[in-house]
């Protein structure tokens, strides 16, 4: 039987925003609206010693200026949680404008209200600030000293030390070594669409319409920023331009909409400038790692020592899991991965797209070269030699096809044709390198049930409801594939309602998690319905089903009939029509297994061709392969859509995006004018493939997710291509031109 499930379908969404229709957070028409605007803190530690409003108050059009002096009081700052757990999910422990102390340059210290925007951010330059500033600490080389080994990292959600087996004497029995330290950049997401939210209060209940990766998620935090009963708030979001991590926690600035809203009595949007979203909405902190490998002469590893040091915040004990995947990856029985902390004078860093993983795996996988370098092998052959069969964290994998990953990418690659001494192929005066390295990314689980509705109607058409955000990933699209085929109706039937809090419930969409949730919720509602009508037509003595065993019955086209004899039958249209029934609906609850990220993980293999100019030290990427084993895909299109980004994410991580943290610490790039981002002219040639397998162990589909493992390799796969090219090996991101000449 022809299914919906994993064709390359366009997108539902598609015309919508190609033709404007589609409404964003701050584009949402409302009768009355008015605009606020943030100020943030010149500084990056001390206190306000006084703040001038009169002449903004006295501007044309200002309705307000919040401060902390007059900022109306809400509830109380949740703790810092996941957005997965299905709970409130603020981006830290912190909330602004409650005193006068600074804690980070950016931090917001005012809200001013008027009547246009225009107008507001006009008022905003009226206001005059005194501070007291004192010392601060913004980048590692600062805090260095002062760094401590954290017990928790990730918000609490991981430990700060993992150990396995004695590291010491896997290294003391090791033939070959390589100790090698590797610095990092701060990275900011810069989505196309800036962070923004519309609230409206209608007496005690609040609506919002926020650019959130979680509707739900900005609900229960708002709950508690404001103490309102959930049950009074609603959140929408429709569309959403980009996210990348930042929009995944929630921030202030939907709960300073609401009270700037509150204060006013109209509706309030508020949207961040490009400026503002590099100190108001968290980033990848700067870091530094140490990695030290020992193997035998065979290349067998039989040690691993990772290290990470890294600024977080003054109230959360926040670092990136750069150590997870790398401590899993290769089989290797002695291992010890320990992540230390510098109170720094920063907002608490938080999700950027494949957060952890781009880092710790550039690092293991550069690594990883430079052993196979000394032991004279291929740097395919020694990833082969430590193909880790079982979980090295304990147990089988859910499902795992590395091998043929690897297997089919180097044939792409024409990996066993390329000569492996540096610096010896060339186009011109251009040097040319081939690189490879592995991907992986965990399997995360929601830590809520998931839920989804699904409503047939009398006319044969289908609604199908969950809260989920699309963020861009084509979530809608998919989870559309998925309800035909779990009502046995044509795709055109099926219509995906989504980003409303008011619909059933579904985490954020998050860490790759989002279509293996919400499709195995979609999953559950529609086959419960589909089977309920089935039986429906078994009971009754009008249809031609009566009596039949459902589970002999098929649905097909939206006409229910035996297996044996698909004569009989009728249309599910046909059976609501006689029981004078308008609709029929069910709702499907999904409850995820216990944590399954330490054996289910997307894998991949991932190759790169680049060229470098050597007067020049100009790098350019020609070739992007990546092969991928990512359970059951969805559709093919949206896909692959998802992967490329990821490589071209990997490759501008690779290349191009570093925040650099002035001297007076403050970003001293906060634009798209001097923070790098790919153009068309850098994007490479890109293959992709995906090789699918089954996985009964991650949900009901055997959707592992593609959102984050297209980019873990792909830094790693590049700079080991830059060292055959030239014979450089590099342990720094962003790789600049200065690095090669």
């Amino acid at each position: 039987m022809t299914t919906a499930i994993g064709r390359p379908l366009d997108r539902v969404d598609g015309p919508a925003k190609v033709t404007g229709a589609g409404r964003y957070s701050a584009d949402v028409p409302l009768p009355g609206l008015v605009h606020a605007v943030v100020v943030g803190a010149r500084i990056p530690a001390g206190r306000i010693i006084s703040i001038e409003t009169r002449a903004a108050e006295q501007a044309e059009g200002v309705l307000a200026v919040l401060t902390h002096l007059n900022l109306p009081k809400g509830g109380s700052v949740p703790p810092l949680m996941p957005s997965l757990a299905g709970a409130a999910a603020t981006g830290q422990t912190f909330f602004p404008m409650q005193d006068e102390v600074v804690h980070y340059a950016g931090q917001h210290i005012a809200v001013v209200v008027a009547d246009t925007l225009e107008r507001a951010e006009h008022a905003a330059t009226l206001l005059h600030v005194d501070y007291a500033a004192a010392p601060f600490v913004t980048t590692v080389e600062q805090g260095r000293d002062q760094a401590y080994e954290a017990q928790r990292i990730f918000g609490g959600f991981l430990p700060g030390r993992v150990e396995r087996g004695d590291v010491a004497a896997g290294l003391a029995q090791a033939e070959v070594t390589v100790e090698l330290g590797y610095r990092y950049a701060a990275n900011h997401h810069n989505p196309i669409e800036c962070s923004a939210t519309t609230a409206v209060w209608e007496g005690d209940r609040l609506t919002v319409y926020d650019a959130t990766q979680g509707p739900n998620a900005t609900l229960h935090t708002l709950a508690e920023l404001l103490n309102v009963m959930p049950s009074h708030i609603r959140v929408v979001t429709n569309f959403v331009g980009g996210s990348f991590g930042c929009k995944a926690m929630i921030w202030d600035h939907p709960a300073l909409a609401a009270l700037a809203a509150r204060h006013v009595g109209r509706p309030v949007r508020l949207a961040l400038s490009r400026e503002q979203m590099f100190s108001s909405v968290g980033h990848r902190e700067a870091q530094e790692q140490q990695l030290t490998l020992g193997a035998d002469g065979q290349g067998r590893l039989t040690a691993i020592r990772h290290h990470k040091l890294s600024p977080t915040s003054h109230f959360d004990d926040w670092a990136e899991p750069s150590l997870g995947v790398a401590s899993q990856l290769y089989a290797c029985p002695n291992y010890e991965g320990v992540y230390r902390l510098i109170r720094a004078n920063t907002m608490t860093p938080t999700f950027t797209r494949c957060p952890g993983e781009a880092s710790g795996m550039f690092a293991l996988e550069t690594a990883l070269d430079e052993l196979a370098d000394k032991l004279g092998l291929d740097p395919l052959e020694i990833r082969l030699r430590n193909h880790a069969d079982t979980s090295p964290a304990g147990g089988p994998w859910s499902s795992k096809k590395l091998r043929e990953c690897y297997q089919r990418g180097a044939e792409l690659a024409g990996w066993e044709r390329r000569d492996p001494r540096p610096g010896t192929l060339r186009d011109g005066n251009t040097l040319l390198g081939w690189g490879m390295a592995t991907s992986a990314y965990p399997c995360y689980q929601p830590g809520n049930p998931q839920r989804a509705r699904a409503r047939l109607y009398a006319d044969g058409s289908a609604v199908v409801q969950a809260s989920i955000s699309d963020i861009g990933t084509g979530a809608a699209t998919a989870m559309t594939q998925v309800a035909a085929d779990g009502l046995g109706v044509p795709l055109e039937r099926v219509r995906f309602q989504y980003g409303d809090s008011d619909l059933p419930n579904t985490a954020a969409a998050v860490g790759s998690a989002g279509a293996g949730m919400v499709s195995a919720a979609v999953h559950v509602a529609t086959t419960a319905l589909r089977d309920q009508l089935v039986a429906q037509a078994a009971a009754d003595p009008r249809s031609p089903l009566h009596g039949a065993d459902p589970q002999h019955v098929a649905v097909t086209d939206g006409r229910m009939s035996l297996r044996e004899r698909p004569d009989v039958g009728e249309t599910y249209a046909a059976l609501l029509q006689r029981a004078f029934m308008a609709d029929a609906e069910a709702v499907g609850t999904w409850n995820p297994p216990p944590d399954t990220s330490a054996g289910s993980m997307t894998f991949g293999a991932q190759f790169a061709q680049v060229a470098v100019d050597p007067d020049l030290g100009l790098v350019r990427v020609r070739k992007l392969i990546g092969v991928f084993d990512a359970g059951r895909i969805l559709n093919r299109k949206t896909a692959r859509s998802q992967l490329m980004g990821g490589m071209i994410w990997g490759m501008s991580h690779a290349l191009l995006e570093g925040t650099q943290m002035g001297p007076d610490g403050r970003w001293a790039n906060a634009s798209l004018g001097e923070y790098l981002v790919p153009v068309n002219a850098d994007a490479p040639d890109v293959v992709i493939e995906t090789i699918e397998s089954t996985d009964t162990v991650v949900n009901p589909l055997g959707v592992k997710g593609v959102g984050e493992v297209g980019m873990v390799g792909t830094a790693a796969a590049i700079a080991n291509a830059i060292h055959h090219a030239t014979g450089r090996r590099l342990h720094k991101l962003p790789i600049t031109i200065e690095d090669l000449l």
